[in-house]
């Protein structure tokens, strides 16, 4: 059996046993002794340790201005960790620094967005992680995504009574009952992952989260904005008001210190029990007992639609392994990505596979020194003309495949060369967007349209100092998820992924309908890109939180490094663009500085319906690039979130 490495504990001490050269009984564990590694470089050049209040600290909440400017790629040379936060990507970090893996870095990570990105992420909440392991060359997809308990039907989210066709509608809203809440998967994911790729005892990787919880951290902006967005809701939770709000009833705001003992606590529970301790005994019980609740907290005792989940469900669940989507793209790549129940992997295959049929490369954006630049019309007609194909291909076919199987023979068949190209055939380059795309013809499969708008979404890429990467995608569905909490954690509204009601307008049974122990579809896409034809030679990870956009998001990202050769930081950084199968195409406002009218008056000439609000994407990139004759990891972080790049040396 592989030994596990005992951390002892982690930041600031992390960094003493760094320092050291520590390796305890693993003669294979690779150490950096740099004393500013995980750290980022002052506008002085000396660094600055994330989370230490000095000046420069990018963990100290900022005014939230929607995009900031002036970010460009961070390189190193060993271990990078991109992360939506900047205490996560610090935990994660001193994990690698510590000698850990991608996946021990993983857990780390998690463990601290539960407490500092509540509004995104849980540790009952669900999410997709795709890992290549170095040694063997593998990719591997782990399924963390939540189920429906035993108990549900296909009228689950539409009936208090599911039976009775009369019976009126969750309250106060499907999402703000116990409806919503599923079958957490992440820690059962993160185990398994854990079991197989972890070097460093799992236990001590929950240290950075508890030390954070006990003795406090500054609210980052966004969430203290996510705090205040929804108060009304969570209000109506005790657990909830103790954790988000002042003693005088007021909201905690951005850049306030505050502590959550509960969540301290519950984490020790995880250090010391493993994922067993969130799917049995006192925790799982207080799960389906805050799930169950009738009425809310408040005065008013607000009537509240009680879960039907039961401990038993907790203790059926199983993390998964699926085998990735993978595709070649332009005979120059292989891009893996994630399995349904998302199906964000297929379409982000299908719409390379559509694009692969036309020369993109001369249409990058200008200047793209600036921001990742402005997007040319004809690049921006291309990926959402592709784009509206591959969710049509989506919304008609994918689902939970241990529910619903794909048509004809499966992933092979939705991104088979030769249909693709039939697909990529009814794009008009020089005319006219085809504003809605039909379905392609693989078989009689009932429609599951899905058009779920989310906020409560993060991502983080990792690539650890043995040449492992994790990509992974964490989410609790809506902003702040179903505003229940217990023991520190909100509980998630991840079911309402599921179609609200189990067949169509003309009675036909949808695909993504609920049933009992089925994972709702996702959009999530964690995708890694390696050169040549196999995995191996690793150039990539990126992904994004999004909701239905996620695949837009990560597509533009991808395009705009392996198309139109831009760097880490300005593919990620580029606006965001594309289309969901509607009139509807996307460019994203969120940079102000750029002049688009030229871009938006030019696809509207081809009949495009622009959108030009600005998106929130957290898009978390890494790759793996030549610099002067020497291969460096090479980061870019959304500026639209609030994340950092970590990795040796101060970057």
């Amino acid at each position: 059996m592989k030994k596990k490495v005992w951390l002892w504990a982690l930041s600031p001490v992390v960094a003493a046993l760094a320092l050291h050269g520590c390796g305890g009984s693993d003669s294979s564990l690779i150490v950096d002794n740099n004393a500013q590694s995980c750290s980022v470089a002052s506008s002085t050049g000396s660094p600055v340790v994330v989370g230490s209040g000095l000046a420069g600290d990018p963990a100290a909440p900022e005014a939230a201005s929607g995009y900031r400017l002036g970010y460009k790629a961070k390189t190193s040379s060993n271990y990078m960790v991109v992360a939506n936060t900047p205490l996560a990507t610090r935990a994660g970090c001193d994990v690698l620094k510590a000698g850990g893996t991608a996946v021990d870095a993983a857990v780390a990570v998690q463990a601290v967005l539960g407490l500092v990105e509540p509004q995104s992420s849980t540790i009952a909440g669900s999410a997709f992680m795709v890992y290549y392991d170095a040694a063997t060359k593998q990719v591997v997809a782990y399924d963390g995504r939540e189920a429906a308990p035993a108990a549900a039907t296909g009228y689950y989210l539409a009936r208090q009574n599911q039976a009775d066709a009369s019976s009126p509608a969750p309250v106060p809203s499907a999402r703000r009952s116990g409806r919503s809440i599923g079958v957490p998967g992440v820690m059962r994911m993160l185990e398994l992952a854990h079991k197989e790729h972890g070097k460093l005892v799992w236990g001590q990787l929950f240290d950075e989260g508890v030390s954070l919880a006990t003795n406090g951290y500054k609210i980052p902006t966004r969430m203290g904005d996510a705090i205040a967005a929804n108060a009304a809701s969570l209000r109506l939770d005790a657990n909830a008001v103790a954790a988000f709000f002042n003693a005088d009833g007021t909201p905690k705001t951005s850049g306030s210190v505050t502590t959550n003992l509960p969540y301290a606590q519950s984490l020790r529970a995880l250090a010391t029990g493993g994922a067993d301790a969130l799917y049995s005994g006192a925790i799982a019980e207080a799960i389906v007992a805050k799930a169950a609740q009738s009425v809310g907290d408040d005065t008013a005792k607000t009537p509240m639609t009680p879960s039907l989940m039961t401990v038993a469900d907790l203790k059926a669940y199983r993390a998964k392994k699926r085998d990735p989507v993978c595709t070649s793209y332009r005979s120059s790549y292989y891009i893996c990505t994630m399995a349904p129940p998302s199906s964000g992997g297929i379409a982000i295959a299908q719409s390379l596979g559509i694009l692969e049929n036309f020369d993109l490369s001369q249409y990058g954006p200008t200047n793209p020194s600036n921001e990742g630049g402005v997007p040319s019309v004809m690049g921006v007609h291309l990926v959402s003309e592709a784009e509206r194909l591959a969710y049509a291909d989506r919304d008609k076919y994918v689902a939970d495949t241990d529910f619903i199987p794909l048509p004809a023979k499966g992933v092979s068949s939705m991104i088979d060369k030769a249909y693709l190209k039939q697909r990529a055939a009814l794009i008009n380059a020089s005319g006219n967007s085809m504003g809605t795309a039909s379905a392609g013809n693989l078989g009689d499969i009932p429609l599951g349209v899905d058009k779920t708008i989310e906020h409560g979404t993060t991502h983080f890429s990792i690539v650890d100092a043995y040449g492992n990467v994790v990509s992974m995608t964490s989410t609790v569905e809506s902003s702040m998820g179903s505003f229940h909490m217990v023991g520190g954690f909100l509980l998630t509204n991840q079911l309402t992924d599921f179609s609200a009601l189990p067949t169509d307008s003309a009675g036909v049974l949808v695909a993504n309908r609920v049933a009992p122990g089925k994972r709702p579809r996702s959009t999530m896409a964690p995708t890694l890109v390696f050169k040549g034809t196999a995995p191996g030679d690793f150039v990539m990870a990126t992904g994004s939180p999004g909701g239905g956009t996620i695949i837009q998001y990560v597509l533009k990202t991808v395009v705009g490094a392996l198309d139109w050769g831009l760097d880490a930081q300005q593919a990620t950084s580029l606006v965001n663009l594309g289309a969901a199968n509607s009139a509807t195409t996307n460019v994203d406002g969120a940079n102000t500085s750029l002049d688009l009218t030229g871009l938006v008056s030019g696809l509207k000439a081809k009949g495009h319906t622009v959108n030009n609000a600005a998106q929130s994407s957290g898009v978390s990139t890494i790759m793996r690039v030549n610099v002067n004759g020497q291969i460096k990891l090479q980061g870019g972080v959304d500026p639209r979130r609030e994340g950092i790049v970590l990795g040796d040396g101060a970057l």
